[in-house]
This record gives C-alpha cells, sequence and structure tokens, in this order.
C-alpha cells in the first residue's frame, strides 16, 4: 500500500496545522507497516521535516493535478488547496467547521465555504474528525456518504520537547496563561478583567497577534486598569512555549469555537490546572479533569478560577493525575488509527 501524506501546511511550522502535519507524519513513520511505503508532500524549506522519507515539494500546479502515485492520499483538513490525485482513495480529515461560526462572515460566504467542504466529502473514502463534537457537525452540516466517519483525537505536540531559559520579565507562578490566535473566537479580552482581582498575577498571551481583536483585548486592558499586567508575545516556539506551560499558574481557555484545544492537552502534559469554557469541543477534551468557567462574567469567572487553585493546590497528587489523563492523548495512539483507516480505505471497494 502506498500511502502520501499532505504535509503542504508545514509553511506555517507552528500553527496548529503545522503541528499536527509533524507529529502525526513522524508518528506514522514510527510505526509503518513494512509492506507500505509512506511518502510526504512538503514545502522546499521543509523538505528535511521527516529525515529520509520520500517526499514531493509543492508546485502550484497542484491545485489544478497532482501525479498519481498513490493508493491512499491523506489529506489533513477540510480546506486543502492541493488537488488529490483520481486514482487514489481519498482519506480527508476534518478539523473544524469553525466559520459557521464566525459573525463577521455573510450566509452567502458561510454558505460557498460549506460548499467547497462538501465538495471535497463527496471524493472522500473515509473522513478522520478530531473529536465527537466536530462528527457531530460535521453529520448536522454536510451530507456524509457511506463511508467511514472515525473520530481521530489529536496528540500532544509538545511531547518530546525541552523549555528554553527563562522568559525575561516572568516569574514561575506569576502569570495566568492563555495559548493560541488572538481572535474573537478565543475570546481572549473576557479573561482581562478577572485581573482586577488577582493583583499579583499578570496575564501572558501568547500566539498570532495580527488579527484586529488584539485592539479588542488592549482596550479591555486599559479600562480595567491592567494593562500594564497584560503581555502579548505573539507567536512563540514550541521550547518558549514549554516554558511558559510549565512556569505559568493555570492555562485560561475561554473559547468559544474549538474543534479541538490542544492547549487544554499541553497544559495537563506538565501538570498544570486549566480552566475552560463549556462550548464546542472543550467538555469532551478536559473531562472531569478541568475547571469550567459557568459564564463569562468577570466576578464569575474569578470565583471558578479561586475555587479551582485552591482546590487544585489543596490535592498534591493532582498534577500528577493530570499527566496522567494528558497522556491519553496520543500522537502513536493517532498514528495506529490512521494506518488502521489507511488499510481499510485500500483493502475496500472503489466507490
Amino acid at each position: 500500500m502506498k500511502v502520501v501524506f499532505d504535509a503542504e501546511r508545514l509553511r506555517n511550522p507552528n500553527s496548529g496545522l503545522g503541528q499536527f502535519c509533524r507529529s502525526l507524519g513522524n508518528a506514522l513513520l514510527a510505526i509503518k507497516p513494512p509492506d507500505s511505503t509512506l511518502s510526504f508532500v512538503v514545502p522546499p524549506e521543509m523538505e528535511s521535516t521527516f529525515g529520509a522519507a520520500p517526499t514531493l515539494r509543492t508546485k502550484w500546479w497542484m491545485r489544478f493535478v497532482t501525479p498519481s502515485y498513490a493508493d491512499v492520499w491523506h489529506a489533513p483538513h477540510q480546506d486543502i488547496w492541493i488537488r488529490p490525485p483520481a486514482g487514489a482513495r481519498l482519506v480527508l480529515s476534518i478539523m473544524d467547521l469553525n466559520f459557521l461560526e464566525r459573525a463577521e462572515y455573510s450566509d452567502a460566504k458561510k454558505a460557498r465555504r460549506l460548499a467547497a467542504v462538501q465538495a471535497r466529502v463527496d471524493s472522500a473514502d473515509a473522513i478522520a474528525t478530531i473529536s465527537e463534537f466536530t462528527a457531530s457537525v460535521v453529520r448536522k452540516h454536510l451530507r456524509v456518504p457511506d463511508i467511514p466517519l472515525r473520530v481521530i483525537h489529536l496528540g500532544n505536540p509538545m511531547e518530546g520537547q525541552a523549555a528554553t531559559s527563562r522568559v525575561v520579565g516572568l516569574a514561575p507562578n506569576s502569570f495566568f496563561l492563555f495559548v493560541g490566535v488572538i481572535h474573537p473566537k478565543k475570546n481572549v479580552a473576557a479573561l482581562v478583567p478577572v485581573l482586577r482581582q488577582f493583583p499579583d498575577m499578570k496575564l501572558v498571551v501568547a500566539g498570532p497577534d495580527a488579527h484586529s481583536y488584539v485592539g479588542e483585548v488592549f482596550h479591555a486592558a486599559e479600562t480595567a486598569g491592567v494593562k500594564d499586567r497584560v503581555v502579548v508575545t505573539g507567536a512563540v516556539d514550541e521550547p518558549t512555549k514549554r516554558w511558559l506551560y510549565e512556569n505559568c499558574r493555570a492555562l485560561l481557555f475561554p473559547s468559544i469555537s474549538e474543534g479541538f484545544g490542544l492547549p487544554v492537552v499541553e497544559a495537563m502534559s506538565v501538570g498544570k490546572p486549566v480552566f475552560l469554557s463549556k462550548l464546542t469541543s472543550l467538555p469532551e477534551i478536559g473531562g472531569e479533569a478541568a475547571y469550567y468557567f459557568d459564564s463569562f462574567d468577570p466576578d464569575s469567572m474569578a470565583a471558578t478560577l479561586k475555587r479551582g487553585l485552591a482546590d487544585f493546590d489543596a490535592h498534591p497528587q493532582r498534577p500528577d493525575e493530570l499527566r496522567a489523563f494528558a497522556s491519553r492523548y496520543s500522537w502513536m495512539r493517532a498514528a495506529t488509527e490512521y494506518w488502521s483507516l489507511y488499510d481499510e480505505v485500500f483493502r475496500s471497494p472503489r466507490r
């Protein structure tokens, strides 16, 4: 069986999709069956990502045609631009359909994007989603053919990463942490007024900050009188991100739209408490190990945070419990499930 994995999103290696491509790709290689081959489509500057594994450089014309030398082609997300070859069985991973919840999108734009995803689903031989929540959204908004639809959870991108030296200006346990793109769907501004009830704490926001929403975060900080305690780092590399997790007091993640929620797993994997919204996929991923905000009222959020931190501090075994909980999200487990899906698709009759 010849499998090709489209890792084009490695062009942004520190993005969620870049992490997915790198981490899953390496895990797939590690357990590759001896009677199968695994190749990767990668940007030219990332050819060394998978060592000596065969690679195909991305080309602009792959938007229209791609050489057909695969039995199974894995497209790692719903917005792929590389056209899978006509002769290959297509495994399509769907991360989310979060665009349906974006207030700034018109109904017409949402309909166009949904139609584009539907076209890819129509040509797929199997679908994998990253959470049960995402699977439910797919079933609700898309017509799924009579093909396998599997839920395959993500792993922890920080596996094997070491922390760098401390981040200047931040002392251990002196800050709360948010990790992710600064965007309205992440609801970061809701965290800012909570700082008023934690006068000795900072809020560190680590993630891409090109969206205009960063202005709303700073405005909220100025209004709340805590601007000097809100630190926006921009995107950080993996070792720096690990240092932030290991040294924060807690991860605060009030997102209103998630297909999975990798920061939840990352923070738990180093034994840190996580405080989440109750929306979309987060209760599924955080389970009973997380603390949850009942609302986004600042007083209510602060009360939840105080109760949760007191509970966490009162149970010395809690960090180990969090690490054990996070260990269920494994790239090796995901790779095993994907190889099983590849084999199922390869052996099934053609549609």
